[in-house]
């Protein structure tokens, strides 16, 4: 059954393996997670685990969300995070799950939000070539003809200037390099989606 944490990407670094090469890594803050809802194919159709991450004061809550933690009669939870296909028969709900389900040297995929790069040209956006820079042309940056003229209007689907990055990106087969359950911090080789300090989500690959 799947396996999965929400985390905190710290940020990278880099380690060295025992055969003395140089490995770039993401330290992430995984867990601990408390256990909210358990979904089962009986009751609701399929099976899956509702996780929580990263205390937080109870006045940064609304009144529901308040509620979810006050029926467990635990500290409140900043981060809510359903995982599919874990065993429910495993967890109740007010249980807490670490790092001791993942192993070093498995397989994970890594969800996140990638990094805003607000509004971009369509050069810098889709990798498209520039114009000509000499004999006085001003079509260096632009995106030049689209290509529709009798329909007079713009197809969808154009790759044109607009907003770029800040988008929902999953990362598969990422290898645990090393995991430190007392600081409950997991090293990843590579690098993962978002900033430092967002939320990710880790999950068996399958």
């Amino acid at each position: 059954m799947a396996k999965g944490l929400i985390g905190k990407k710290l940020g990278m670094t880099q380690v060295f393996s025992p055969e003395g090469e140089m490995v770039p890594v993401t330290v992430i803050e995984a867990g601990p997670c408390l256990v909210t809802e358990v979904r089962t194919e009986e009751k609701d159709g399929y099976n899956a685990l509702q996780l929580a991450f990263d205390k937080v004061k109870p006045a940064k809550l609304n009144k529901p969300e308040r509620g979810i933690f006050d029926k467990l009669n635990a500290e409140p939870r900043k981060h809510l995070r359903e995982f599919r296909d874990f065993d429910g028969d495993e967890y109740q709900p007010g249980d807490e799950i670490n790092l001791e389900i993942f192993s070093e040297g498995e397989l994970v995929n890594i969800s996140g939000v990638s990094k805003g790069k607000g509004f971009s040209g369509n050069v810098e956006r889709h990798n498209h070539a520039t114009g000509p820079k000499t004999h006085g042309s001003r079509m260096y940056r632009a995106p030049g003809s689209i290509g529709s003229t009798d329909a007079a209007r713009v197809f969808k689907g154009q790759e044109l200037p607009g907003r770029m990055g800040h988008d929902q990106v999953k990362i598969k087969n990422l290898e645990i390099v090393s995991l430190r359950p007392d600081d409950n911090v997991i090293l990843i080789k590579g690098s993962v989606p978002g900033p430092k300090k967002s939320i990710l989500t880790i999950e068996l690959s399958q």
